[in-house]
């Protein structure tokens, strides 16, 4: 009896084995593929997480104007911007409402979709982040009706800044 039940048992053990096997390969193999939905209509959107204090509107306007453009939105809300913006290296000059990361890279204010788009597809060496110091009004989240020039800074972490775009006219 006590053979039976063992090789019942073993059975049984070899088959729950088998078939969680086959599904973790099976869900291998579809993580490994790209959704085809996603690929074929362009959807997939590049990862941004943004870290915004709760009360602030226009740093939402932002999110949206991101979201509008294409990006996967990620809000973490904080009441303490100034220790993200330190451990990610953001200069005091540099400075605004809002920190958003695209991997490693730090996107700081009302950086236009257009240009995080345009340096991503070429960046530059050693630069860590861009940023829209302040809050010039005119720029993505910040439509007052006003339109300032502006201009879009690449910085790295030796605090080398430089202008990436120029928005005049615009």
């Amino acid at each position: 009896m006590k053979t039976k039940k063992l090789a019942l048992y073993t059975g049984v053990a070899a088959i729950v084995i088998g078939a969680g096997a086959t599904t973790l390969a099976l869900q291998a193999d579809e993580s490994a593929q790209p959704s085809a939905s996603l690929t074929e209509s362009g959807e997939a959107g590049q990862a941004i997480t943004i870290y915004k204090s709760p009360n602030c509107g226009c740093c939402q306007d932002w999110v949206e104007h991101l979201a509008a453009n294409g990006f996967d939105t990620r809000i973490v809300e904080t009441d303490n911007l100034n220790e993200i913006k330190q451990q990610h290296g953001v200069p005091r000059d540099m400075a605004s409402c809002h920190t958003a990361l695209i991997g490693n890279l730090v996107i700081e204010g009302h950086v236009p979709a257009n240009d995080i788009l345009a340096y991503l597809e070429d960046p530059n060496f050693n630069t860590i982040g861009l940023s829209v110091p302040g809050m010039p009004h005119g720029t993505p989240g910040m439509e007052t009706g006003r339109k300032d020039d502006y201009q879009v800074i690449a910085f790295n972490a030796n605090g080398q800044q430089q202008v990436f775009r120029e928005h005049k006219d615009y």
